[in-house]
């Protein structure tokens, strides 16, 4: 699952360090070692037609192409890579609720509330997207987790609401 509620380390050696810590990311279908292993099974079924011609000029004519048909695709990897880097970090404490969003291609989003008066939505249909997940506080409503699934944001919402009922006995 692309998110994971973590303790920080310093909570045990600090009580100002929060109870809780979610991070949220895109999912990744091509890990880094499948990216290495995709471009090299690429390059070399590219390179099969080369075998034909080795030796002759015809080589040099068509080896530019191939070579650049490899490189847009090590590109677009790479760029999807970094589209893909958006990560959003949840901070819970007794008394405050914290959230921050690193956009690959923008500035970082914050936004901040008291955990108790905040109200965790999940929109049932939210023009095409199904289970919207919204916190409002603090005179704000933010998105949180846009890039899961239907299914994800579900889990999500039912972990963030047992662990927001586990603040108010602190």
């Amino acid at each position: 699952m692309p998110y994971e509620w973590i303790t920080p380390a310093a909570q045990l050696a600090d009580a100002t360090a929060p109870v809780a810590e979610l991070h949220l990311w895109p999912y990744r279908s091509l890990p880094k070692k499948g990216f290495v292993w995709f471009i090299g099974i690429t390059a070399g079924l590219i390179a099969v037609p080369l075998l034909a011609v080795i030796g002759s000029a015809v080589l040099w004519g068509i080896l530019p192409f191939l070579m650049v048909t490899v490189g847009g695709v090590w590109w677009a990897l790479q760029r999807s890579y970094k589209d893909g880097s958006t990560l959003e970090e949840l901070r819970l404490w007794p008394d405050r609720i914290h959230l921050v969003r690193y956009n690959p291609h923008g500035p970082k989003q914050e936004w901040e509330a008291n955990p108790h008066w905040v109200q965790i939505t999940l929109h049932p249909k939210a023009g095409q997207i199904e289970h919207y997940l919204t916190l409002r506080g603090a005179g704000r409503e933010v998105e949180l987790g846009a890039f899961l699934t239907v299914e994800e944001r579900q889990a999500l919402d039912h972990d963030l609401r047992t662990r927001l009922r586990g603040l108010e006995g602190r």
